[in-house]
Order: structure tokens, then C-alpha cells, then sequence
């Protein structure tokens, strides 16, 4: 489980609190016990409010109370078990572990440690109950991690059979080897309504005598306007190397056909499908981002807070004009890219902190972020460019193995969580009179 998910599952397990706190405090009793450890009603309903709260904001639908409370319970006993599994085999959470959950949770809410801690305090959860809780969840993810994910396993063969799978499943037109050749009735810039429409009576008169069966070679040297040698092929290469409109007007064709009439902004094209091969390997692509930005590093000398209005205020002065992005980050930014401007270079999804990606990618070109606070520090960035790369073949090897890994992993979790569940003693309790 990567850094990412477990903290979005640590911010899911501390936002249940305010709604739980709505619910009131009534009278608290027993419902289940879990190898002699009591889950209480009081639980199942913080822990109802929460999921509720989660089905709301992703506009899922909310499940009868009944049935929700089942599923609540069943997941309460389940973390228990899992839990004292975690005990009894010596699993153990430091308290620096929790400071830094604690400080990643803090970062994600864009404030310091101890606004957060008076944020949940608000919100009904005091420090000593929100770390208890951090706690837990770090103890089942490193169970967790122990004891599935180190056991999941991709051979080279299992990879093998899934990009064989994958590419015999392929029918993007855009990654296929095809031939065209062109018949071209060319438009001049700014031709007038009589000139186009004289044009276009050319390039239907080319189109009627195809289907009444004049050779496609004839024709093209008869009245393309492009390049008549060999027939007008342009040659075998890759679909996306084409006009995409030139790739859906032949992508129902049989090889010998021509498409109808394409009007491109060089004139009209009628196009034969001279050759189409299939992929021999199975190709992925990647957008990247080209970004820069300016770190400020925070500390004794310089406060979260402080270092927030300092980029605010450098942000202000480049939107106005009054100073340069990558002329600041030479003065100011405390990190390795600042001699270059702050500029990051080309990055795949992944190189960045979580954190700072997803503020990356919400950007548009040459758009500056607000402040953002990560691990490192308080960041402004700009967005400088996009591009859509292919993969190498190692990189889709090992892209599919991720994918297949994570397949395995979720398998492995649901066969390993109900083992542990069948191996504790669990008594059900029914409700006070």
C-alpha cells in the first residue's frame, strides 16, 4: 500500500467524527465481542455516520440503516481481529510513526500541526483520540503489508500472457501500421464560394469514376494535386502519424477501398487503403509535465504561515507583471532547481509528492499555483507545458506488472481477512430491552 492511499485512508477515518457527533450520545451498550474485546453501539454509530458522510460526497447512494449497520459491524469486527493479529505478532507503531502521519494529515489540510490538532479538537476529537486512531490504522496497514503484500508475486510469464491478452483486446485504430495513398483536389487560401464549389464538383466527379471502376493509380495522375509517384502513397507508419480524420475515414475500410471525400484545410483527399498491419507489441503512452516553482523551506526562521504570504505575495508581483517567475526562484527558492529557474524538467505521473502533483495537474499552461504545503515545504508552481510520450517496452512491462500486482493484492486481502476473521471467537449481542 503506497503513502498516498494510506493517507487517504487516515483522512477518511478522522472525518467521521463531527458527523458522529451530531448523532447525540445515547445510552451505550455492548454489541459484539471480538476474541473478549467489546465493540459498543456508540462505535457502530461514529462509524455509520462516517461511511454515510463517504457515500454522500462521492453521490453514492445510502444503503438502509439495517443492512448499513451490518456492513458496519462486520468491518468493526474485522479490524479488531485484525488488530489483535497485529498484537500478538509484535507489530509495533512508534510514536514518531504518528508525528508523522499526524504532520502528513496536517499538510494535506494545508495548515500546521497544531491548527489541525484544534480543527479535529473542534470537530470532536481531542489529540490523545485522533493519534489513538492513527495509530490503528498504521498498525493495519503494516500487518497488512507483512502479511499480503509481501507474499503477492508477478512471474515474467504472468506478464507475458497479460500484454498478449491486452494487445490481441487492442482495436485503437491510432496504434495500427497503415499505408494510404491520396488523391488530392487542392483548395487555395482564400478561395472564393465559386471556386470551392467548382473544387468540390472535381473531387465528386473523382469519387463517381472510382466506383465505376477506373484504376485509383489513373486517376491520381490524372488529377491529384499532391504527389503522384507511386500511386500518391504516403507510406507505412503508425496511424497517429496520419490526420486523425485521414485514420477515421479508413478505419472501416478493407485493404483496395477508398473513403469518402475528406475535407482537410489542404483541399479534399480521397484515400486507399493500400496496407494495414496490426501492432506487434503493445504500446502505452504517459502525459508528462514540464513545470517549475519556488520552494521555501520552513523552520525556526521561517513559519509555515510566513513562508504562505511570502509566495502569495511573489505570485501577485509575476501575475502583474512587476517581476519574473524564474528570476525569483534564483533568489529565493531553497532547492537545486533554483540556479535553472526553479525549472523541473519533464516528469512522469509518479516522480512528484502526492501533494504536489495533484496541484501540478490541476494547473493549465503557464497557470501559477497558490502556495502549497508539502513534506518539504511551502511550493508556488507554474505549469510551463504538457506532452504525451510513449512508453518504452521496460516501462510497459513494468506497468503491467503493477497492474497485475494489484489485481493479486486485492485477491489476496479478501482471502487473508477472512481467514483471520474465521480464527476469532466473535458473540454477537442483541440490544437492551
Amino acid at each position: 500500500m503506497n503513502m498516498k492511499h494510506l493517507f487517504r485512508t487516515l483522512a477518511l477515518a478522522c472525518g467521521g467524527v463531527l458527523a458522529a457527533a451530531a448523532l447525540g450520545q445515547p445510552a451505550d451498550y455492548i454489541v459484539a465481542v471480538v476474541n473478549a474485546v467489546p465493540i459498543t453501539n456508540a462505535e457502530v454509530r461514529t462509524a455509520m455516520a462516517r461511511f454515510t458522510a463517504q457515500l454522500r460526497q462521492q453521490g453514492q447512494p445510502v444503503p438502509a440503516t439495517e443492512i448499513l449497520r451490518g456492513k458496519v459491524l462486520e468491518r468493526l469486527i474485522n479490524d479488531r481481529a485484525q488488530l489483535q493479529w497485529a498484537q500478538e505478532s509484535g507489530i509495533r507503531v512508534d510514536e514518531a510513526a504518528v508525528d508523522q502521519a499526524e504532520q502528513a494529515l496536517a499538510r494535506q489540510s494545508q495548515v500546521d500541526v497544531p491548527t489541525f490538532r484544534q480543527r479535529m479538537a473542534s470537530e470532536g476529537m481531542g489529540p490523545a483520540a485522533l493519534r489513538s486512531q492513527l495509530r490503528e490504522q498504521l498498525t493495519l496497514t503494516r500487518l497488512q503489508e507483512r502479511e499480503v503484500d509481501a507474499r503477492v508475486r508477478i512471474s515474467d510469464q504472468e506478464v507475458d500472457r497479460y500484454l498478449q491478452e491486452q494487445l490481441a483486446k487492442n482495436t485503437d485504430p491510432f496504434i495500427q501500421q497503415i499505408n494510404l495513398a491520396q488523391l488530392l483536389v487542392a483548395v487555395p487560401e482564400g478561395a472564393s464560394p465559386a471556386q470551392l464549389a467548382s473544387l468540390q464538383a472535381r473531387a465528386d466527379t473523382a469519387r463517381a469514376r472510382l466506383r465505376a471502376g477506373e484504376p485509383f493509380d489513373t486517376l491520381v495522375k490524372e488529377l491529384s494535386d499532391a504527389d503522384q509517384k507511386n500511386g500518391g502513397q504516403l507510406g507505412l507508419r503508425r496511424a497517429d502519424r496520419y490526420p486523425p480524420s485521414f485514420v477515421l475515414a479508413t478505419q472501416g475500410l478493407q485493404v483496395g477501398e477508398v473513403s469518402e471525400i475528406v475535407r482537410s484545410g489542404a483541399g479534399f483527399h480521397l484515400l486507399r487503403l493500400v496496407e494495414r498491419q496490426a501492432p506487434t507489441a503493445l504500446t502505452q503512452t504517459v502525459v508528462q509535465s514540464h513545470a517549475r516553482h519556488i520552494l521555501l523551506r520552513t523552520g525556526p526562521d521561517l513559519s509555515q504561515a510566513a513562508a504562505v504570504a511570502r509566495l502569495a505575495e511573489y505570485r501577485q508581483l509575476i501575475q502583474a507583471g512587476k517581476d519574473d517567475f524564474q528570476a525569483l526562484a534564483r533568489r529565493y527558492s531553497q532547492d537545486g532547481s533554483a540556479e535553472q529557474g526553479g525549472d523541473l524538467g519533464w516528469a512522469s505521473p509518479g516522480m512528484f509528492v502526492p501533494e504536489f502533483e495533484e496541484a501540478m495537474n490541476a494547473l493549465a499552461d503557464n497557470e501559477i499555483s497558490k502556495p502549497l504545503v508539502s513534506r518539504f515545504g511551502v511550493h508556488l508552481i507554474q505549469l510551463i507545458d504538457r506532452r504525451r510520450v510513449e512508453l518504452s517496452a521496460r516501462e510497459v512491462r513494468e506497468a503491467a506488472r503493477a497492474q497485475l500486482r494489484e489485481a493479486k493484492v486485492e485477491e489476496a486481502f479478501t482471502a487473508w481477512a477472512r481467514d483471520i476473521r474465521d480464527r476469532a471467537f466473535v458473540e454477537l449481542r442483541e440490544p437492551p430491552p
